[in-house]
């Protein structure tokens, strides 16, 4: 029947609409003309054939998407030629899939086996045959295999026999299919898309968590849609009718749940971000629902070691509500309780933070800053510092690793706890890393500066697992002595776990007691002939971190090699901050000059006034002077800490700030009053 059809473009307009979205449009055009045949290669054929089951998806009367189970000792599908698939199997009346296998009619095959998690997807036409049927091929490929968790079979009875229990027409979904989709760590669905001259009908598998299906109080499933292999066909085809069909399996009872509904894609939504792993959500409301216990022959067995460690890295719809919890108290003070400590070095503390308050934790990114604010004994106030958080988004934790250097870092390591509780903000910072970007990055770390490369790598080497491409990395680890060096063992386990991606050059000032090749892999300091010596020729990203004239130096040093400011991203830490040169032709923000008149300020939330001069200083200095006690850490522009709503006037800055700000924000620490155009009067209201 296939060579009646005119070819079509591989992918159509809701396919291409979703890839144009995530920026792969132009690579998945070459990609499916590669890997999207007519045809069925030698291996997929025999695939099909050692199979005890098909999912099938078809299409009723109405225009309704249905998915099934076909089944049938192995041998049961058989192809004569490479556009052909013979299937021994007969409609079942019972089966509401049934009334899309007339003659001529479109269907989607998805070929699983479970046991080694292959799968290969194929869709086309109907030709009936007195045993069964034969599928002339449209389209045939290959699959992502990512998200399938690993069962054994067995059958309990003869397989294809009519279904001879009761068909339950539910009215809506009860308790027990409620329960049933909860549980779920997989389901089948079916979708469809008419073209110039055809309908293209597919059926696909979705897995994770246990429980990655929600189900709303009216029956609405939400489901979060993963990385995959960019195809989109089932939520393109949802886009172009917004229909679709679902089966879920008992794989212990042999049960069958099917529906038919309506089905929208959510490219946009607080809960995508909230949900660990999705890219996207759609939702999925039944219009029908037939629910048809021990409809299936076939039993499942869960193995040991089972779980796709895809799946494992997804999160789950309590983790989501958490996490969105927290974002509702993103602004205000939190306890976080101390659940683990940590000795990473001679000088370095680690310390786990876990919400006290029954909310999650809110999602960071890697490379940012947890503001604290903790009570030191002998201080009027609490003291407010900003630490790196040395963990990836996905580590489920919040994590400071600190070094004994002054006196709030003293008094966390020799009196917080575990139990303690530290009051925190929420994470804020802009010195981050893409773990999609193709350029290799060069991750420089001096002393305690490890911390938010650590988490830059433990994202980066996350993410690519999942993803299934890392970042190639390369890690310049210094210290001074092997004593002083947090992180080995944990670095090391990443370097592994990257399989090539991740090389690490380790930097000692002093080597006493330490091996060559075992404990180092240099002397003295990370320099641009060190780095000369172990970079490959190459474009790069350079992300350094480390004390000012450690983070000074390189970037001098890089910028002298003609490493363009852009490609440099750096965080110094201390009273002090990198100053950069400007690429050629890049001009600096522009800024109002500060203004050489007094103006007058109002603190709305004390109600105090004062006025501003010139020999005032910032606005955090004028706020001090009269009274007040506005929150700051860095007093650089770097941490976000004094970050202030600004209701009335303008302000400038005399140290350009690094810290994000939002329209109406103004930080307290490195801004004074701006001088006002045309001699016109500035008058300042914070909300302070």
């Amino acid at each position: 029947m296939n060579e009646t059809l005119k070819p079509l473009p591989v992918w159509h307009e809701g396919e291409t609409y979703i890839q144009q979205k995530v920026g792969v449009a132009e690579r998945m055009a070459a990609v499916g003309q590669r890997v999207i045949r007519d045809f069925m290669p030698d291996q997929h054929r025999d695939f099909y054939a050692q199979l005890p089951f098909v999912v099938l998806g078809s299409v009723d009367g109405r225009g309704d998407a249905w998915a099934t189970f076909l089944e049938g000792h192995p041998g049961f599908m058989s192809s004569p030629s490479s556009t052909a698939l013979n299937i021994a199997a007969t409609r079942d009346p019972s089966d509401p899939a049934s009334e899309g296998l007339a003659e001529g009619r479109p269907i989607g095959l998805l070929g699983m086996e479970m046991h080694t998690r292959r799968r290969n997807r194929m869709n086309g036409f109907v030709s009936n045959s007195p045993d069964g049927f034969r599928v002339d091929v449209d389209q045939s490929f290959g699959n992502c295999p990512r998200y399938i968790q690993l069962r054994d079979f067995e059958f309990v009875r003869n397989p294809g026999g009519d279904f001879s229990g009761t068909v339950e027409d539910l009215p809506d979904l009860d308790s027990a299919a409620r329960a049933m989709i909860t549980a779920a760590d997989a389901f089948f669905v079916a979708s469809y898309a008419d073209r110039e001259d055809r309908r293209q009908v597919d059926v696909s598998h979705r897995g994770g968590k246990a429980g990655f299906v929600r189900v709303a109080g009216d029956g609405t499933l939400t489901i979060p849609d993963f990385d995959g292999n960019l195809f989109f066909a089932t939520l393109g085809n949802i886009l172009l009718n917004g229909k679709a069909g679902l089966v879920f399996v008992d794989y212990s009872s042999g049960d069958m749940l099917q529906m038919t509904g309506d089905a929208e894609v959510i490219l946009n939504s607080p809960e995508i971000a909230a949900f660990q792993g999705a890219e996207r959500l759609w939702t999925f409301k039944a219009r029908r629902i037939i629910r048809r216990r021990n409809a299936l022959a076939l039993r499942w067995s869960f193995r040991d070691d089972g779980w796709s460690a895809n799946s494992l890295m997804t999160g789950d719809w309590a983790q989501a509500a958490d996490r969105l919890r927290a974002a509702e108290v993103a602004t205000r003070w939190r306890a976080l309780t101390v659940t683990r400590i940590v000795e990473e070095s001679a000088s370095i503390r680690s310390f786990h933070l876990q919400p006290s308050d029954g909310a999650g934790l809110l999602p960071h990114v890697a490379g940012q800053h947890l503001p604290i604010r903790i009570s030191v004994p002998g201080v009027d106030k609490p003291a407010i510092r900003t630490y790196t958080l040395s963990v990836a988004p996905s580590d489920g934790l919040y994590r400071i690793s600190v070094k004994r250097d002054g006196a709030v870092s003293q008094h966390l390591h020799d009196h917080i706890r575990v139990g303690d509780t530290i009051e925190a903000r929420s994470p804020a910072g802009s010195f981050t890393i893409d773990a999609r970007a193709a350029r290799p990055a060069v991750l420089l770390a001096g002393g305690v500066g490890i911390t938010p490369l650590l988490a830059m790598l433990r994202h980066v080497v996350y993410e690519g697992l999942r993803k299934q491409r890392i970042r190639p990395i390369f890690l310049f680890h210094a210290a001074r002595s092997r004593q002083e060096r947090p992180f080995d063992r944990e670095i090391a386990e990443l370097v592994d776990a990257a399989r090539g991606a991740v090389r690490l050059i380790r930097v000692l000032s002093d080597a006493n007691g330490a091996e060559e090749g075992v404990d180092y892999d240099a002397i003295g300091r990370i320099d641009m002939p060190l780095l000369s010596r172990h970079l490959p020729f190459d474009d790069y990203d350079f992300y350094l971190c480390g004390p000012p004239q450690f983070t000074q130096s390189l970037y001098d040093g890089l910028r002298g090699y003609n490493i363009a400011d852009a490609r440099i991203h750096a965080e110094a830490f201390g009273p002090s901050s990198l100053e950069r040169t400007l690429d050629a032709g890049v001009s600096p923000p522009t800024r109002r000059p500060p203004s050489t008149k007094p103006v007058p300020v109002a603190f709305m939330g004390s109600l105090k006034e004062a006025r501003w001069t010139p020999e005032a200083g910032t606005l955090l200095e004028l706020a001090e002077a009269r009274g007040l006690s506005p929150e700051f850490s860095c007093r650089e522009g770097s941490c976000g800490t004094c970050r202030t709503k600004l209701t009335r006037g303008a302000v400038t800055y005399i140290k350009e700030p690094t810290a994000a700000i939002a329209e109406g924000e103004v930080l307290l620490c490195c801004s004074v009053p701006a001088a006002q155009e045309g001699g016109e009067e500035n008058q300042i209201q914070l909300e302070l």
